[in-house]
């Protein structure tokens, strides 16, 4: 069985290669000493220690020394299918042996006791969380590599393409007359031309220092100057004191600490932060007590935090209650979580002129030195105490922070909903990074669906000759006919092409083109980008036929949307459609042109699957519209009085794999029940009876590898597969998720379908189905991420195969897909000002262009830890945590990824504790940036991919994993922390007026009880679902007037639509609603519920600064981090 799952490299987790066999153990293939990114100088802080050893295998967070072994086996199924064959010495990463640390790693404290530090003239570095998504750097042996274990095949531009397949023909087909289909090549890949090349960049030129960006670095008087590189300690301390996780059962009861008495803290004058340099760090610090290797070394778990039974504050002096609205928080102008979608992506072009004095970014030195002689505490610094104040969220959107660069560049930077750092202030060195305990990582949405594009037909599309960036707003123009790169600093010539400037026709202002202004463009790709011609779209429908999916009724909705929407599917003329039907056999239907009606043909042989009429299964959308609607109509009915119980889901897919391979394309899969026939047949291995007790949960990674494999195969054949699962049984998710999620595909689920009995699943199916159908697709596509000399990427997230160490095999690219990145910092940043990342996306659209999306994001480095700070982005750090959790889940425990959650909200306030506060007050402090990250981590440790002693069924929780893994930043963010409104009392005041309609915008309530009232009606917006609760004592205007009942009693139990009345109260009320649902792609459904309503326990799961029977309440778990931070 394979123990991969939801790992971060293609889920196969350092050093698994795939060979397109099933091994039953696979085998790791790993790399020898000196290859890849190896960090002599300094470890990237990233990942935890487990508690205990694990035995060596797929994983995130491997570490260890590396050997050499062979690759798995090989396999086919049936015809020749792709293989990817890892080329040798391919780096991976392993962990150390189960006998030990290596000889050069200092041994672990044997007792679980406390023990004597080492002799040493310096005090001891600081001690840090073993359960952390960050290390401090230990010895050689230990470190983290940087480089990815690279899961693919050698270069895609050098696969051989594969001939035509050979398929048998059953008697009872052969006589149908058949249309060769013109078969491409099957082996196409696209990529990107020439890999990124790090090691012929031309070093920078000599720069200014780098300046504090927020002029939040006095000194402590007494102290030397801080140096310009500081350093972290590199001493290894194992056997530290165990770091209590956080308690669970019964819960005691807590005595909240009084408040302090004296003059309000909250409305002091913060103090002056600490210097940054080594000599801010070089006097005794207190250790956060957070290491542990092995649950052997730690001591028995601590209590519980000190806390009350309720989940309600302690009453404060007024003096203490703050209650003020942070003032950067800007008028609710969108629905929280979705900061800009309806505005347009870019700024209108720019004049960017470049100075002819001084190439890239050392320029606007002067402008970053400008903005540091600011006086005043920037807000981001601010000094929140976070026991005292409430009133943490702003009443709308969050906006992303702004970088700090000079106003030239931010104007035309990228937009964060489509490209966006966890930090907006890059540290100089891992060091500093190690120092903040931030994550540094990226998140992008590089599909999505823009208001404005610029887009560029050109013959000649301008990159870098050394690094292969395509030039972009922040190069450097030395003169007309010679530009510098952003990334590698290599000197390049300008085209002649590029001299004339398409949109003003003016000739010689090369700095002036669209591609120079604008930080997203898309290129028409010329020849060049092709390696054949490029593959039309091509759709092909996998239904489950069985008796039990005949009784959900989804079939009709199938077939129903597909008729609403034939005309609308993305395409061509070149278009084609082909269907394949499953219960016990598989039946293919021949649709070629001639023929009075669809014929059916039955495949009983599962064990060899063949395709009995290969030319004619697929078939042009255009020359056979009519018998495919014959077919859509007559399908629902071919199979009404099937009692067909069993599901051959693995042949079936394996014949949808034949049919498509000659040329890509989608391939949409329903299933309704667990596979239980042929190939890929599953076993239930969830217990019920364990879904709320068991403290770490089980069967989160695949049962089988097949459904891995086949979806590599897929991908080498640039076939994506999309899984809708519509069922309210267990059907093994986590095995099942693996054919989207290698093949970049979407995973849809609806688990209590019925057509009658859940009226709203089925609205919500339907409208899910005519998006999915209708919205922009691109095929053949790859993707590469690049960025500046110095930084590294190293751990990809979301649905994909990593072909290699930077490039993303993308079969489908769709606009709701999105990802996520690690990176590191190999080289320091001293001599660069700004760094640069870039993204290009290769595709082929439906209408059969080649082209290339390039984004483009500029960040200022900084040397200070204020910086690194203010510059925090929380909700892509909370994002990219998410990501790393789920794959902790799976390669170690739930409950490892939950204690390295909770330490990361530790480390980081420690550490701002510790580095940037010079006078130590009472309270939990954190900076006005990070104020909301202990609620983010809170509203995590409750989520449904990571809560426990909550009845979760398991495709549930792993469903809600999967959402984490490719769900864009904007919706994943409703999904852990909903936004929740009171709606009885809407007013048009501070209303949007978009399409001569008014958008009231209440305000954003905090998840507590405490702010529901039984006179109101509130909606909760949780991303997928919309709830709509209405208080016992609601006002009657609302429902009469909004609901269209007299009374409380008289609202109907199982209502998901509002009438449409002709009231202000109505009109207020939908409006609001259909602009939340405006802002997403996909549809969520409304549940209006009553306090008798059983959603009601879904509704207040959500109110997640409350206390449970199994987690803490907000303060409580406030208090618990207090403790901790102030070890």
């Amino acid at each position: 069985m394979s123990n991969t799952g939801f790992n971060s490299q293609n889920g196969a987790g350092a050093g698994q290669i795939y060979a397109n066999g099933p091994t039953q153990n696979p085998v790791s293939l790993q790399q020898p000493q000196g290859l890849g990114y190896n960090m002599a100088h300094q470890a990237p802080y990233n990942p935890i220690h487990m508690k205990s050893p694990m035995v060596p295998g797929p994983g995130l967070y491997n570490f260890g020394p590396r050997q050499p072994m062979p690759p798995a086996s090989s396999y086919q199924h049936g015809p020749p299918s792709s293989s990817y064959q890892a080329p040798p010495l391919q780096p991976s990463l392993t962990r150390p042996p189960l006998g030990g640390p290596s000889s050069s790693t200092p041994p672990p404290s044997v007792s679980p006791g406390p023990r004597m530090p080492p002799m040493q003239d310096t005090p001891p570095p600081p001690a840090v969380s073993a359960n952390s998504y960050y290390q401090q750097p230990v010895a050689q042996a230990w470190q983290y590599r940087t480089a990815p274990p690279s899961m693919g095949a050698p270069n895609p531009m050098h696969i051989m393409p594969q001939g035509p397949m050979d398929n048998h023909v059953s008697p009872a087909a052969s006589s149908a007359a058949t249309v060769p289909l013109t078969q491409t090549s099957a082996g196409y890949s696209s990529a990107l031309p020439g890999p990124a090349s790090h090691n012929t960049m031309q070093a920078p030129g000599p720069r200014l220092p780098p300046t504090s960006l927020h002029g939040y670095t006095q000194p402590v008087p007494g102290t030397a100057p801080p140096l310009l590189n500081p350093t972290a300690p590199h001493t290894y301390q194992p056997g530290g004191a165990q770091f209590g996780s956080l308690p669970t059962g019964q819960l005691p009861i807590m005595k909240p600490t009084p408040p302090p008495t004296g003059p309000p803290i909250s409305n002091a004058t913060p103090p002056p932060p600490k210097a940054d340099g080594p000599m801010a760090g070089n006097g005794p610090q207190t250790s956060n007590n957070l290491n542990h290797l092995d649950n052997k070394m730690a001591g028995p778990p601590q209590p519980g935090p000190p806390g009350r039974h309720l989940g309600h504050y302690p009453s404060l002096p007024p003096g203490y209650q703050n209650t003020s609205v942070p003032p950067n928080v800007a008028a609710a102008s969108m629905h929280p979580a979705m900061q800009a979608s309806s505005q347009p992506y870019t700024q209108a072009p720019q004049q960017y002129q470049q100075p002819s004095t001084g190439p890239g970014p050392a320029q606007i030195s002067p402008s970053l030195a400008a903005l540091s002689l600011q006086s005043s505490t920037p807000e981001a610094l601010r000094v929140v105490n976070l026991l005292q104040d409430r009133n943490l969220l702003p009443p709308g959107p969050i906006p992303a922070p702004t970088p700090c660069l000079p106003q030239d560049l931010q104007k035309i930077n990228c937009n964060p909903e489509v490209f966006r750092c966890t930090l907006t202030s890059i540290p100089q060195t891992q060091s500093l990074l190690n120092k903040a305990k931030l994550p540094l990582g990226l998140l992008l949405h590089p599909f999505k669906d823009l208001s404005q594009l610029p887009v560029v037909t050109s013959s000649t599309i301008v990159r870098c000759r050394s690094c292969r960036t395509y030039i972009n707003p922040f190069v450097s123009f030395l003169d007309h006919r010679r530009w510098k790169c952003n990334l590698c600093y290599r000197v390049n010539d300008v085209p002649e092409e590029f001299m004339y400037n398409p949109v003003s026709r003016s000739y010689g202002e090369p700095h002036k083109r669209p591609e120079v202004q604008n930080a997203t463009i898309e290129f028409i790709a010329p020849s060049e980008y092709m390696l054949r011609p490029p593959q039309p779209a091509v759709y092909l429908f996998v239904l489950d036929v069985s008796h039990n999916a005949v009784e959900t009724g989804y079939l009709n909705v199938v077939c129903q949307s597909l008729l609403d929407n034939i005309n609308a599917l993305p395409g061509d003329s070149r278009t084609k459609v082909g269907f394949i039907t499953f219960d016990s056999t598989i039946h293919f239907y021949n649709l070629q042109e001639g023929l009075s009606q669809p014929q059916m043909l039955i495949v009983s042989d599962i064990e060899d699957i063949f395709l009995p009429t290969p030319d004619s299964l697929l078939v042009n959308l255009n020359e056979c519209k009519e018998l495919l609607q014959d077919l859509l109509k007559s399908v629902p009915h071919l199979f009404e009085k099937t009692m067909e119980t069993q599901s051959a889901l693995g042949p079936a897919l394996q014949a949808a794999f034949k049919l498509l391979s000659p040329t890509g394309g989608r391939m949409s899969v329903f299933q309704t029940q667990l596979p239980n026939l042929g190939v890929g047949a599953l076993k239930s291995r969830e217990d019920p009876n364990q879904r709320a007790s068991a403290k770490d949960i089980q069967h989160l990674s695949p049962a089988t590898d097949f459904y891995k494999k086949l979806a590599l195969d897929c991908s080498g054949q640039q076939v994506a597969v999309d899984l809708f699962l519509l069922s309210s049984q267990y059907c093994d998710l986590a095995s099942l998720g693996c054919m989207s999620r290698y093949s970049a595909g979407s995973v849809y689920y609806y688990p209590s379908y019925h057509h009658q009995h859940n009226p709203s699943e089925v609205e919500r199916f339907q409208k899910d189905l005519k998006r999915y159908l209708t919205r922009k697709i691109g095929f053949e596509a790859v993707m590469r991420i690049r960025c500046t000399k110095g930084l590294s990427i190293h751990t990809f997230h979301g649905n994909f195969f990593v072909r290699s160490t930077d490039l993303l095999s993308l079969p489908n690219v769709n606009p709701d897909a999105g990802f996520a990145v690690q990176m590191s910092i190999e080289e320091n940043l001293l001599d660069m000002q700004v760094v640069s990342f870039q993204a290009a996306l290769l595709y082929t659209s439906s209408k059969g262009e080649r082209r290339i999306r390039v984004h483009t994001m500029c960040l200022p480095v900084v040397n200070s830890m204020s910086d690194i700070f203010a510059g925090a982005d929380v909700q892509a750090i909370t994002g990219l945590l998410a990501s790393m959790a789920v794959d902790r889940s799976v390669s170690a425990s739930l409950s490892d990824a939950r204690d390295a959650m909770t330490n990361a909200a530790i480390d980081s306030l420690a550490s701002y504790r510790q580095s940037i506060l010079t006078i130590q007050q009472p309270g939990l402090l954190a900076p006005a940036c990070l104020r909301l990250f202990p609620l983010y981590i809170l509203a995590l440790l409750k989520q449904k991919s990571f809560r426990t002693g909550t009845s979760t069924r398991l495709d549930d929780r792993v469903f809600a994993m999967c959402q984490l893994k490719y769900q864009p930043l904007v919706y994943m963010m409703l999904m852990i922390h909903p936004s929740l409104y009171r709606l009885d009392d809407l007013t048009d005041e501070g209303a949007l007026n978009i399409s001569e309609r008014t958008i009231p915008q209440p305000r954003v309530q905090q998840l507590t009880v405490e702010k529901l009232n039984r006179d109101g009606a509130f909606l909760m917006d949780t991303g997928t679902v919309l709830y709509l609760w209405i208080g016992r004592n609601c006002n009657p205007n609302f429902l009469t007037q909004v609901l269209g009942v007299p009374n409380y009693t008289a609202v109907p139990q199982n209502l998901h639509l509002l009438p449409e009345l002709d009231t202000a109260e109505s009109q207020r009320t939908r409006a609001f609603i259909g602009w939340l649902r405006d802002q997403r792609p996909f549809y969520p459904v409304l549940h209006v519920i009553r306090d008798e309503s059983q959603l009601k326990t879904s509704f207040m799961q959500n109110m997640i600064e409350d206390r449970t029977e199994s987690a803490l309440s907000y303060y409580e778990f406030l208090l618990h981090l207090q403790q901790q931070v102030s070890k």
